[in-house]
C-alpha cells in the first residue's frame, strides 16, 4: 500500500481506471494536462457519454471524504478544463463531470464511491 501522497493519488487513479474498465467505460486519457490544469481521467461510458472524472483518494476520513473536496471553484475549473479537452478532442453527445472518491485504509480493503454527474 503506498504511503507518499503522490503515490497514494496514483494508486487511487489506477483503482478508478480498473473500476471504470470493469463497467465497460473506455478510458480516453489519464492525467491530461493543459495550461489551465489537469484532468485525472477522461472516459466514455458504455452509452457514449463523455465523463470528466476527478479522483480523490484519502487514507482516512479525518479531513472529510474525497468528494467533499470538490468545491464550487474546483467544479468550475473542471468545466473549463473539459472545454479545453473538447477543443482538442471533439465529441458529439452528452458530457458530465464525475467524482470517484477512494478510501485507502491502513488495514482492510479500499472502498470506492462513484458520484456521477456532480455538475456541468
Amino acid at each position: 500500500m503506498p504511503n507518499h501522497n503522490k503515490d497514494v493519488g496514483q494508486y487511487g487513479e489506477q483503482l478508478a481506471c480498473r473500476y471504470l474498465d470493469d463497467r465497460g467505460y473506455t478510458v480516453l486519457a489519464r492525467n491530461w494536462r493543459c495550461r489551465q490544469g489537469e484532468i485525472d481521467i477522461v472516459a466514455a461510458d458504455p452509452r457514449g457519454v463523455l465523463r470528466v472524472i476527478e479522483v480523490k483518494t484519502r487514507r482516512s476520513r479525518s479531513h472529510g471524504s474525497g468528494a467533499e473536496a470538490i468545491t464550487p471553484q474546483k467544479l468550475a475549473r473542471l468545466r473549463r478544463l473539459c472545454g479545453e479537452w473538447l477543443a482538442e478532442n471533439p465529441h458529439q453527445g452528452a458530457v458530465q463531470v464525475d467524482v470517484i472518491s477512494i478510501l485507502l485504509p491502513l488495514r482492510g480493503t479500499p472502498s470506492l464511491e462513484h458520484i456521477a454527474a456532480v455538475g456541468w
